[in-house]
C-alpha cells in the first residue's frame, strides 16, 4: 500500500483572537494540497486555560469546509460521548461527507479533563472494557439491518435503529498501545495507531498486533499500521533548534521525526520499512510557509517514493 500522509491539528492555542485556529488551518491547506490526503483532529476538552476546541464540531465544519480531504479523529475518547450515539454521529457525517471519515477510537486518558467535565475516570481495565463495548456497537449499528439490540459489561443498547447506514461504514482506527488494548485492535480494527512511538517500540508493538491477528485467524496485513506525531524540520540545524523551541517540548528526537529534512526521510524511512504506510504529523511551526512546504514538496514525495 502506498505510504499516505495526513495533517494533524492542533486542538488548542494561547488566548489570542478568535479566528486565529481557522486562519492559520487556511493559510496551511493550499500548501499541503495534493500531498497529505487527510486532516485529523484530538480529541481534547481542555489544557489548562489555552483556547481548545471540541472535535466532532471541528470535524463536521472541516468536512464542509475542505472537500478535498478526509477527515478523522485522533482519537475520540470513548467515554466522553455514548457510543450509539457515537455511532449515529459517525454515520451521518459519513453520509453528508460522501464517505471521507475515518473514525479514530481510544480508551481515553486525560485525568484532569474527565474530572473537570463530570466524567467517572475508572481503571484502565474499565476502560479497556468500555472501548470493547463501544466498537462492538459501533460495528452493529453500522451494519446490521432492522432492531439492534446488544448487552455489554458498560454499554447497552435496546431495540435501536440506525438509518441511514453509512456507506461505506466508516474505517476503525484504533488508538491503543498495551497488550490487552492490542487484542482490540487486531479483532475490531481497520487501521491500527500510536501516538508518538519510538522506532523500537513500534516495532515490539507491531509483532504483537501480528500474534494476535494470526490467532484469531486474520491476515495481520489487512490490519494497516499508522503513526501520530510531531515533525520538527528546517533547512539547518539552527532551524531545527528555533522550531522545537518554539512549542512545549514533550516530545524527543526518539518519539518524533527531528532534524533537517535529509534526517527525518532517513528516520522516517525507517517506518515505512517495518509497515508503517500512513503519517498523521503535527508540523511544528505550521501555519508557517517555509516549513510546512519542506515537509509538504520535499520530505513527504521522497518518503513515498
Amino acid at each position: 500500500m502506498a505510504v499516505e500522509f495526513g495533517l494533524a491539528l492542533v486542538e488548542r492555542h494561547p488566548a489570542s483572537k478568535l479566528t486565529q485556529w481557522m486562519e492559520d488551518i487556511e493559510a496551511v491547506v493550499p500548501l499541503i494540497q495534493g500531498t497529505f490526503k487527510s486532516l485529523w483532529m484530538t480529541d481534547h476538552l481542555f489544557w489548562s486555560d489555552l483556547y481548545t476546541y471540541e472535535a466532532w464540531t471541528v470535524l463536521s465544519f472541516l468536512a464542509a469546509k475542505f472537500p478535498q480531504f478526509d477527515i478523522g479523529p485522533m482519537v475520540m475518547g470513548q467515554n466522553y460521548r455514548n457510543p450509539a450515539l457515537l455511532a449515529k454521529m459517525a454515520s451521518t457525517l459519513q453520509v453528508f461527507s460522501g464517505g471521507r471519515l475515518y473514525l479514530g477510537v481510544g480508551a481515553g486518558w486525560k485525568v484532569d479533563e474527565y474530572a473537570g467535565y463530570g466524567y467517572d475516570y475508572p481503571t484502565p481495565g474499565v476502560r479497556l472494557e468500555q472501548l470493547q463495548d463501544t466498537l462492538e456497537i459501533l460495528k452493529r449499528l453500522w451494519t446490521q439491518p432492522g432492531k439492534v439490540s446488544y448487552s455489554g459489561k458498560h454499554y447497552q443498547v435496546k431495540d435501536a435503529y440506525l438509518e441511514p447506514k453509512p456507506v461505506p461504514p466508516p474505517p476503525l482506527v484504533i488508538g491503543v498501545k498495551g497488550d490487552k488494548a492490542l487484542r482490540l485492535a487486531a479483532q475490531y480494527g481497520d487501521w491500527w495507531n500510536v501516538s508518538d512511538a519510538p522506532l523500537d517500540v513500534m516495532r515490539t508493538r507491531m509483532a504483537l498486533l501480528d500474534q494476535y491477528c494470526t490467532e484469531i485467524g486474520r491476515d495481520p496485513k489487512s490490519l494497516r499500521r499508522t503513526w501520530f506525531g510531531r515533525i520538527v524540520t528546517g533547512q539547518t540545524e539552527a532551524d531545527v533548534q528555533r522550531w522545537a523551541s518554539s512549542r512545549d517540548t514533550t516530545w524527543t528526537r526518539q518519539n518524533a521525526f527531528v532534524g533537517t529534512p535529509a534526517q527525518v526521510i532517513e528516520q522516517m524511512q525507517e517506518y515505512v520499512a517495518i509497515g508503517v504506510d500512513y503519517f498523521m504529523l503535527d508540523i511544528v511551526g505550521q501555519p508557517d510557509a517555509d516549513v510546512v512546504q519542506l515537509v509538504s514538496d520535499e520530505i513527504a514525495p521522497k518518503v513515498r517514493g
